[in-house]
């Protein structure tokens, strides 16, 4: 994989880059991700986005994946968006994302369908994406991992243990994360494991524009994404609602639209009938974008309670509408939600009840984060992450070498 040597960019760097990184030909690149379409998380979504957006800048871009397909290919290739799709599934309970071969098969994928580099999307778990990584080092690929959760205190003894499996140091894979949060979790469990560049999610601002409906003076209309499983905090987030409305006491009240589906949502909706909330929270269940797009024209501001958000996409598309975020501190949102520029950061849910009174008695303050939110795109562009994953390529080569 050889770059022009005039326009090689600082692995790692911002946004100032001039330039993005020119190849003399199209780069090979085949991205390892445990779960892939037709799932729909997280990690999932964003891989496609950036396979996607590669292969439009004329890269050569294929995905090798564990989940099983649809139409008849549960394993095997597959054409997904105009990309090849490897699956190598196998039938196990729950559509598990693992496979019992899985350095045999990714290998000779890699061998069948050479590539320049090989980037590696990990979570918390991702069996088969470390046995990939075992594969390509044998193959002798370029190697960048990203991983797209936060590696907290529980998950650090794992992942130093898993040494004895997936050598870091000596295999030469380039770490990378999405956030400065993330990269600095990762850098405390794996100590001498080399730098972690960091590689933020990325959107399109202009998918994510909508019109403004004004809401009436006495209401504070607030809005949440998410999945309603336990890692997002869907019962914290009510309880934060709860605490905020009985302290303002209906001045203004305050009206929620809880946007997603999960497994929590049956006793999410008990809290709501049990608190007395049925008149201010909605559940409208799984919408598309356009749907979301039409709840944000009428939203206020937007709340994130999870504690565990690597990058917080929902949050940046929010705010890429132009809407007030309201998070932690201590997680990946950081990234893009400064305290009183884009948002409201608190330390606690209890912050987080007392950041929502403070715009609710303060609308000059929460009509200054909107304006900025709404002149003001974010740096969490294509453009942008395009060129920094280019850089990391050129990093992961680097290292591959010596």
């Amino acid at each position: 994989m050889r770059v022009d040597e005039d326009n090689r960019a600082r692995p790692g760097g911002g946004a100032e880059h001039p330039v993005i990184v020119s190849y003399r030909r199209p780069v090979r690149i085949a991205h390892v991700t445990d779960c892939y379409l037709p799932r729909t998380g997280g990690i999932e979504t964003q891989v496609r986005a950036l396979a996607m957006q590669q292969r439009s800048s004329g890269d050569d871009v294929r995905i090798i994946t564990a989940t099983g397909g649809r139409d008849g290919v549960f394993s095997g290739d597959d054409i997904v968006d105009g990309l090849t799709v490897h699956r190598v599934a196998a039938r196990l309970p729950f559509d598990l994302p693992i496979h019992p071969r899985t350095r045999r098969e990714v290998a000779q994928i890699l061998k069948a369908h050479p590539v320049d580099v090989v980037h590696i999307h990990a979570g918390v778990v991702s069996p088969f994406a470390w046995g990939a990584l075992r594969a390509a080092h044998e193959v002798g690929l370029p190697v960048l991992v990203t991983v797209h959760s936060v590696w907290g205190p529980l998950a650090r003894p794992g992942f130093r243990a898993s040494r004895a499996v997936v050598r870091w140091d000596a295999w030469g894979a380039q770490l990378s994360a999405v956030s400065d949060v993330a990269a600095a979790e990762i850098a405390r469990a794996l100590p001498g494991a080399g730098e972690v560049l960091v590689l933020p999610n990325a959107i399109d601002p202009a998918d994510w524009s909508t019109y403004r409906v004004e809401g009436e003076p006495e209401e504070l209309r607030i809005s949440t994404v998410m999945r309603l499983a336990p890692r997002k905090r869907i019962i914290p987030f009510l309880k934060i609602i709860d605490q905020a409305q009985r302290a303002l006491q209906g001045t203004p009240r305050l009206r929620v639209a809880v946007i997603g589906d999960g497994p929590e949502r049956a006793r999410a909706e008990r809290f709501v009938r049990d608190h007395g909330l049925e008149s201010s929270v909605s559940f409208l269940g799984r919408l598309d974008r356009a749907e979301i797009l039409e709840v944000f024209a009428n939203t206020d501001i937007v709340l994130q309670p999870s504690v565990k958000e690597s990058f917080g996409l929902a949050a940046l598309e929010a705010r890429s509408a132009g809407l007030p975020i309201i998070a932690r501190s201590q997680t990946g949102t950081t990234q893009f939600v400064h305290d009183g520029v884009e948002g409201l950061l608190a330390d606690s849910d209890a912050g987080m009840a007392q950041a929502i009174m403070r715009v609710a008695r303060d609308r000059a303050l929460l009509d200054r984060i909107a304006a900025h939110n709404q002149s003001t795109p974010p740096d969490d562009t294509w453009p942008r992450l395009l060129a920094l994953v280019q850089d990391a390529y050129l990093a992961a080569q680097s290292r591959a070498a010596n």
